[in-house]
């Protein structure tokens, strides 16, 4: 393999990966942009397809097939796109799904393949082509809360030690998590209740006195002692949280939210209690949770999930895909056959947008991954290949069919 070849199929497989820098993501899309021999181009994609370092495959045979022929079907000749043939038919299926979630659901994914070319006498370029309204991706931000009543902005601290609670000392390190850190407890009154809250727009991460780690997503907010001094560990949530409990089996922890406790004792589970939700939904990754209200009460083993309607009833459900449940505290946005007003309740939260609908709300289902990095238009162009249509203005989506 040449040096160039190489070097094209390193910048896709980081690309598709998500891990590529924004200086390699430019790199890759000049050489598209810039290659004069569309065939020869297309062979490289093709080799840097097969290199692809993945043996999972992300759809099954239907779904990469009805999105491969969507995206590779003939276009009509006012878009000036460009099209390639499909892989040979010998290559896997798996490699074909791949390609499809590159294709569909990566950032700027389509536009590998199916690019808008230059005009001879200085076309548009990509980001030019972009919507003349766009909307940012939401990042770490949060607003700490003392016992005292005293607010600190978290993404405009400065790092090191922020305040000091009897023997409890609050600390923001480099990365932009908040630590709690303690020696005697009985330095501390249980009643400190310290507060960590994320707007629309916002995320952050936590460790608690106990070691326990907590990751709040946008929206929400988790309420909790500066240290645990009682039998038990209690913190209470609005939103969504994913813990990462410490095990302590004389202190058990303790989860309240919305008429609903989570009892553990060292484990990994993430917890969704949005009110414009239909139901408050604990997932649980590892160890085991008790899940009850004032009703009813189910114990949860590791791949499930409990699902709590508004009239007070659990469900149990077994293998649910926890990779949706939990996408968003590794910087994605996950869904399998989840239909568009689920997808656009989270685009709403992360981007801090209103959503309305034209039109009669599809009932199709969607299923896809892509970066919570990207600009609210590149989540939404997935869509675009599905009969969904959108609009942008003034921090309101209008979506239309």
């Amino acid at each position: 393999m040449s040096a160039f070849n190489a070097r094209l199929s390193y910048l896709f497989n980081s690309y598709y990966n998500q891990t590529a820098t924004a200086q390699e993501q430019e790199e890759l899309f000049q050489i598209i942009n810039a290659s004069a021999n569309d065939a020869e181009l297309t062979a490289l994609i093709q080799q840097a397809w097969n290199d692809l370092e993945t043996n999972e495959p992300l759809f099954d045979h239907a779904k990469s097939m009805s999105m491969l022929n969507n995206i590779l079907q003939n276009k009509t000749d006012h878009d000036n796109s460009y099209q390639i043939r499909p892989p040979d038919n010998n290559i896997p299926w798996v490699k074909l799904g791949v390609a499809a979630a590159l294709l569909v659901f990566v950032s700027f994914g389509a536009y590998v393949f199916i690019k808008q070319k230059k005009q001879a006498a200085g076309g548009k370029d990509f980001a030019k082509n972009q919507p003349a309204h766009d909307v940012f991706p939401g990042g770490n931000k949060a607003v700490l809360t003392l016992a005292n009543g005293k607010t600190i902005y978290l993404d405009n601290a400065q790092n090191g030690v922020l305040a000091k609670q009897g023997d409890a000392q609050i600390n923001k390190t480099r990365d932009g998590q908040l630590v709690y850190r303690s020696g005697n407890e009985g330095q501390n009154d249980a009643s400190e209740i310290n507060i960590v809250s994320t707007p629309r727009g916002g995320q952050y991460q936590l460790v608690l006195n106990d070691g326990s780690k907590v990751w709040l997503n946008s929206a929400s907010s988790v309420s909790f002692p500066a240290v645990f001094t009682g039998k038990t560990r209690d913190v209470e949530i609005t939103g969504e949280a994913y813990f990462e409990v410490a095990k302590n089996a004389e202190k058990p922890f303790r989860v309240k939210t919305n008429n609903v406790l989570v009892e553990v004792l060292g484990t990994h589970f993430n917890v969704m209690a949005y009110n414009d939700e239909n139901a408050v939904k604990t997932t649980l990754l590892e160890g085991a949770v008790k899940i009850s209200n004032n009703e009813n009460a189910s114990v949860l083993k590791p791949g499930q999930q409990a699902s709590l309607n508004q009239n007070g009833q659990i469900r149990v459900v077994n293998n649910p895909d926890a990779d949706d449940s939990i996408a968003w505290k590794d910087g994605l946005f996950q869904f399998s056959d989840a239909g568009i007003e689920t997808i656009m309740r989270q685009v709403s939260r992360w981007y801090d947008v209103s959503v309305s609908y034209e039109g009669k709300i599809p009932e199709r289902e969607f299923t896809g991954r892509i970066s919570r990095n990207v600009k609210a238009s590149e989540l939404l162009n997935m869509l675009k290949y599905e009969g969904v249509n959108f609009k942008i203005e003034d921090k309101h989506i209008t979506i239309t069919m």
